[in-house]
């Protein structure tokens, strides 16, 4: 793909910026994408949290404020669950996927959106924490009045992190899955030095997080690199977040390079990125917001000229009215199985909001 020109990439930044904070709700949660079916009327933690990232890189403190605010509220709400959660893991009578917390909430923080979803996810209750300890480091601000939602989340991942769930692609609940755990990792890594929590429990956190790290490193890794869930030996993209952004593995650490490499040789094509290899959504194309994280991870290692390139592409991805979409389809792994999932829900979503803040994310991080 051509690279955007300076004008045009500025003008898609610009309007991502602007799309997100127009599609912003009321209560302050970020739309996955404002008219796709199956995510219309929705806000995924994990999503939303990097959206929210991409926005505190860019500037937009009140939009990121609103959003955190929307986060606490929805996890005072379920306290009681959380609350049954970690006294059943205590008592070694966890409760069931069922009542365990959902992956994606509607805007007034309800569970149920009318239909059946694959929901029992842990990686987005880490991913807010982590975001939200990089926007108070960025801007300084002040993280106090989230205290409470903040040791709800960690008591609630500390207890549960190495359960079975769902993946980022909401597949596969018998696994455990490595970009689950990183992001679970980061989130009470983060929670821990945020100075908002008790002595002993932000203690907790930090041990708990060195703990999956070693378990990470040592059952989630073979042949050097990170792999897609503990027993697997394929990679998946989303392997690359956890060395960049969320800085759960360290750049400098020789698994972080080996993953990248390993990413790009398994999933990368001129600078697309699928997810993993076996997918088959609409068709397996390639992600505009998975080539921001293998850019970010490229930043990370100092390669900012494949950063670049990455962003290009995922630059060069947009509409004509500037639109990212969740994936295109140059370069489809399964192109026989792309009708289904229009004929189930309409075309690929766009735009998606994830992607959008991506390229705002990577972009502030190459002009950093």
């Amino acid at each position: 793909m051509t690279p955007a020109e300076p004008s045009s990439a500025r003008a898609l930044l610009e309007n991502s910026r602007s799309l997100i904070r127009s599609l912003q709700t009321a209560e302050g949660a970020y739309p996955a994408s404002p008219t796709f079916s199956a995510y219309k009327g929705f806000c995924w933690f994990r999503d939303g949290a990097f959206i929210a990232d991409g926005m505190s890189a860019a500037g937009d403190v009140a939009s990121v404020d609103a959003f955190f605010s929307w986060c606490a509220r929805v996890v005072r709400q379920y306290r009681d669950d959380i609350v049954s959660a970690v006294d059943g893991a205590a008592a070694g009578t966890p409760l069931p996927d069922a009542r365990m917390l959902p992956a994606r909430f509607t805007f007034d923080g309800g569970r149920d959106g009318g239909d059946e979803w694959w929901d029992f996810q842990l990686d987005g209750f880490g991913t807010w924490l982590w975001a939200l300890d990089a926007h108070g480091a960025r801007h300084g601000a002040d993280l106090s009045p989230y205290a409470d939602a903040v040791a709800l989340t960690v008591d609630y991942l500390v207890s549960s992190w190495k359960r079975p769930c769902f993946d980022w692609w909401e597949e596969h609940d018998e696994q455990i899955h490595v970009s689950t755990l990183g992001c679970v990792g980061a989130g009470l890594e983060a929670a821990s030095r945020m100075g908002v929590l008790d002595e002993g429990r932000a203690a907790l956190a930090a041990t708990t997080a060195a703990t999956i790290r070693d378990y990470v490193l040592t059952h989630g890794a073979i042949d050097g690199h990170l792999v897609k869930w503990v027993g697997s030996t394929a990679v998946d993209a989303s392997l690359t977040a956890l060395i960049a952004p969320l800085g759960f593995i360290p750049a400098d650490h020789p698994v972080a390079r080996t993953t990248v490499e390993a990413v790009e040789a398994e999933l990368a094509v001129d600078g697309g990125v699928h997810r993993f290899a076996a997918d088959t959504f609409y068709g397996g194309g390639q992600w505009p917001l998975l080539s921001c994280f293998a850019g970010l991870a490229r930043a990370a290692l100092g390669d900012n000229e494949g950063a670049a390139a990455y962003l290009a592409w995922a630059m060069a991805t947009a509409t004509e009215s500037l639109d990212l979409p969740e994936q295109v389809d140059r370069h489809l792994l399964a192109p026989e199985r792309r009708q289904e999932w229009i004929d189930k829900w309409g075309e690929v979503a766009t735009p998606l909001l994830w992607s959008h803040a991506m390229v705002l994310r990577l972009a502030k991080e190459l002009e950093r």
